[in-house]
């Protein structure tokens, strides 16, 4: 029997979806550039703590030296529903918040949410199947979902704010990645073309189940290669694309990057609707903040490769002489991963695509 609350469909309660609600990078840099000199950690703070990792250089959270080896890490992430389903849109929102910490290398330990509400158009039951939803995903993580705070809101948002901790030695970042590293994708990229077909009324059921499934996995993975001292940048693939991700690793570690489009792993049958104008208002976005950046490209790739994804996977860059030893811990975790690119001398172009 249905549920009553699976008459609701969220995504027609909003007017953007998942990480393509994010605003551009190049809007992003307008808001943050009259804040710079706040950006940069202070070495020590009126705490007599550490930061580690603050704003400059637009990592996935900040970090935190708390003494004795260890660092704390703290990030937020929300945003409206990129599925109908409550319960998966928890799910969901939960796995894309943790993942920041996972993408730092560390260990999750505590979470908190962030609702808000239409209550004239969504009942209150709704949003108990969106917080059973992340209740879910923490419990997977290992982690309480332990409070959080909400507001009437016009349209239905959700997330959460973490806190995780990782050894500073294991600590990662985006922008440390040296010449020559090989670049890994722990999940395929199309989310944002099946979900838009989803919210078009084009997506066939046969393949509703394809990028919820994928966005619902936790990037846990993060924490386990965060000892491999190979492992020498890191990040995660959520709003701005695989491209604009990519020029932030880059640019970050003054290099530039060079990717082969067929190696790159991407979702099923996201051409097919492509064909049908199936692409979210993200990937304009995205192309327009750093378009300039890439090689020249066909319309076709920039709306695979510039597609905002949500709970995307974790872009890794692998200096090469510990490359047998990555590939073979990822395959002891069930990853069969493919080097798809590489980091390169600083070029012409922050993103070759072969």
């Amino acid at each position: 029997m249905e549920s009553p609350t699976s008459t609701y469909k969220l995504t027609q309660y909003s007017h953007g979806a998942g990480c393509g609600c994010k605003i551009s990078p190049k809007v992003l840099d307008k808001i943050l550039h009259g804040n710079e000199s706040q950006q940069q950690p202070p070495a020590v703070g009126a705490t007599g703590l550490e930061l580690v990792v603050g704003n400059s250089s637009r990592d996935d959270a900040a970090v935190m030296d708390i003494g004795n080896g260890d660092c704390m890490i703290s990030t937020t992430d929300f945003f409206m529903p990129i599925v109908d389903d409550a319960f998966d849109f928890g799910r969901i929102a939960s796995a894309n918040a943790i993942s920041d910490v996972y993408a730092m290398g560390g260990q999750p330990i505590m979470a908190i949410a962030i609702l808000g509400w239409p209550i004239d158009k969504l009942p209150p039951e709704v949003a108990s199947q969106v917080l059973a939803g992340s209740r879910a995903v923490c419990a997977e993580a290992g982690i309480p979902l332990a409070g959080g705070h909400s507001i009437d809101c016009p349209e239905p948002v959700f997330g959460l704010a973490v806190t995780g901790r990782v050894a500073r030695q294991n600590l990662k970042q985006n922008n440390t990645a040296t010449e020559g590293c090989l670049l890994y994708l722990t999940k395929k990229i199309g989310v944002g073309i099946l979900s838009t077909a989803q919210k078009k009324g084009i997506l066939k059921p046969e393949h509703a189940h394809i990028a919820p499934q994928q966005m619902a996995q936790l990037n846990k993975i993060g924490a386990v290669i965060s000892r491999l001292p190979q492992v020498a940048a890191l990040t995660d693939v959520t709003g701005f694309g695989l491209l604009g991700h990519l020029c932030e690793m880059a640019e970050g570690s003054g290099l530039s990057a060079e990717i082969e489009l067929d190696k790159v792993p991407k979702l099923p049958h996201i051409e097919e609707y492509l064909a049908l104008k199936s692409f979210p208002g993200g990937t304009v976005r995205n192309w327009d903040s750093y378009g300039h950046k890439i090689s020249e490209i066909s319309e076709l790739q920039k709306y695979i490769l510039a597609d905002p994804q949500t709970s995307g996977g974790l872009l890794i860059a692998v200096e090469p002489a510990g490359q047998a030893e990555f590939e073979e811990l990822m395959r002891q975790n069930g990853f069969d991963l493919t080097v798809f690119g590489r980091m390169t001398p600083k070029g012409e172009h922050v993103v070759l695509v072969k």
